[in-house]
């Protein structure tokens, strides 16, 4: 277990007198590699979607479940300075609310985001797909992601892989796939902002089907949130989860990735647009 802030500090926002709430990003939440500076990256994608989620929830006191969070990562945060987050309401019901933030530094708007949330209704479920994971006991634990290249964020993340990881063309012939159990490092029960994290906490496929991948940004993350973990379906804060690569190819590439409960039904599912970077040629 990491010393550094955890998710729920993290989380701790401050109230701005315009009422706005404000949080900085903290160095050890980047994903640049962990043997180097912090700056050597960007802020993480997933604790930038787990901050927009409870702002909304905290600033316009929303107490109906999450559904879906959609989050435009248009410039990049400074670490350690604060993050400025103004929730709105769009469109208030006793079925469905609509909400968005804009969050800004200095002036300089960084990302955006809408939330749609509503109660679930007292029909049955229909869900098709049914996966049970491999039992957690079954892996080894040495699975993990360690070592000055794993980024800053995955410290605060238990890995327990199946088969992986595969980073840097473990994959290469073979589908884009990478298989795990995840939890936050502290235990911490697994929520809507949990899975926010975590649904994120993962290299990019596409690196596991060559030794030099190609770098790349995210722009958008779409996360719907299917069922809401319970101490049943999510033991301890474990969950499964799939990262699978959708399409590579004219400067962008499309994951996807799915949150299972340990009875093997869908929690969360989500997709994430990259854009690749320029090459720099000698």
């Amino acid at each position: 277990m990491t010393d550094a802030v955890s998710l729920d500090a993290a989380l701790a926002f401050q109230t701005l007198d315009d009422g706005g709430l404000s949080a900085p990003v903290p160095g050890h939440f980047s994903n640049g590699p962990s043997g180097m500076a912090p700056e050597k990256g960007f802020p993480f994608g997933g604790l930038l979607a787990a901050l927009c989620a409870q702002s909304m929830r905290q600033g316009l006191a929303l107490t109906a479940p999450l559904r879906t969070l959609s989050v435009q990562y248009l410039s990049a945060a400074k670490f350690g300075e604060q993050v400025a987050f103004r929730p709105r309401l769009l469109r208030g019901g006793r079925n469905v609310i609509y909400a968005a933030v804009e969050a800004d530094q200095d002036g300089r708007m960084t990302h955006h985001a809408t939330g749609t949330y509503g109660l679930d209704g007292a029909t049955a479920p229909i869900t098709p797909r049914h996966a049970p994971p491999p039992p957690l006991d079954s892996l080894d634990p040495r699975g993990t992601i360690h070592g000055p290249m794993a980024p800053h964020f995955s410290q605060h993340v238990q890995y327990r892989f199946d088969g992986g990881p595969n980073i840097l063309g473990g994959n290469e012939g073979k589908p884009a796939i990478e298989r795990t159990w995840m939890r936050m490092a502290d235990g911490r029960p697994l929520d809507e902002v949990g899975l926010c994290y975590l649904l994120d906490a993962l290299y990019p496929p596409a690196w596991t089907l060559s030794k030099t991948p190609a770098p790349m940004t995210t722009v958008d993350f779409r996360i719907d949130i299917l069922a809401d973990p319970t101490p049943e379906t999510a033991p301890d804060g474990w969950a499964f989860f799939e990262f699978r690569m959708l399409d590579l190819g004219v400067g962008w590439t499309v994951d996807e990735a799915t949150a299972w409960g340990a009875d093997g039904a869908p929690l969360a599912i989500s997709r994430q647009r990259r854009k690749l970077l320029p090459q720099r040629t000698a």
